[in-house]
């Protein structure tokens, strides 16, 4: 499926906010945090970049694969380190042995689903704690209510992760061409919820 001139202006405006996000950070946080924030919605601009210079079919190559890992696990790296600091070394472990594990199941040619396993269950569980744990902040008054929005995000992210994986396993839950349609749509609500969730912080 070709890239619309559509989709195109959405991957921008994606990336603008993206690039917004990265130059104005987040303020009053420890460094780790913010470096992982920046990385995370570094590479969301690079990949909104690809997708407008390569189009959709750039969504096959194992770079991207890779790439997109580095955005919800540099997140959820930030997110973890700043609001549950007993669980920081432990996630930080899990955030470079599960990058490293993709990379090399997406390096190495293999004919098993372990790849798809692999980025299923590391997506999964960074996706999860962007999806709860702002939520749960915010319920509890940690955080502003607005800072639900970072959730929000998460919710959105997991589902476009979701969709790829399925599709990329041959168990499409919709079809390519729906998903390749929506999915410019739903990059660039997902960095709009995040960047409104992360200004509340």
């Amino acid at each position: 499926m070709k890239i619309t001139l559509l989709d195109r202006l959405l991957l921008l405006s994606t990336g603008f906010l993206a690039t917004w996000q990265v130059a104005v950070g987040i303020n009053g946080i420890d460094t780790l945090p913010m470096i992982a924030y920046t990385v995370g919605f570094g590479v969301l601009l690079l990949a909104g970049l690809l997708l407008i210079i390569l189009g959709f079919d750039a969504l096959d190559s194992p770079v991207v694969v890779i790439l997109s890992t580095i955005i919800p696990l540099s997140l959820s790296l930030g997110l973890v380190w700043e609001h549950l600091a007993a669980y920081r070394t432990l996630y930080l472990v899990f955030a470079i042995l599960g990058f490293l594990v993709i990379v090399i199941t997406r390096s190495v040619p293999m004919k098993n689903k372990l790849p798809v396993l692999v980025l299923a269950v590391v997506h999964g569980i960074a996706g999860m704690t962007i999806f709860l744990l702002p939520f749960l902040l915010a319920f509890t008054g940690r955080a502003a209510p607005s800072f639900a929005l970072v959730g929000l995000g998460g919710a959105l992210i997991g589902l476009g992760g979701l969709l790829l994986s399925f599709l990329k396993a041959g168990k499409p839950i919709l079809s390519r061409k729906t998903i390749l349609k929506i999915l410019p749509g739903l990059l660039l609500l997902t960095t709009a919820a995040f960047v409104l969730g992360f200004s509340a912080a």
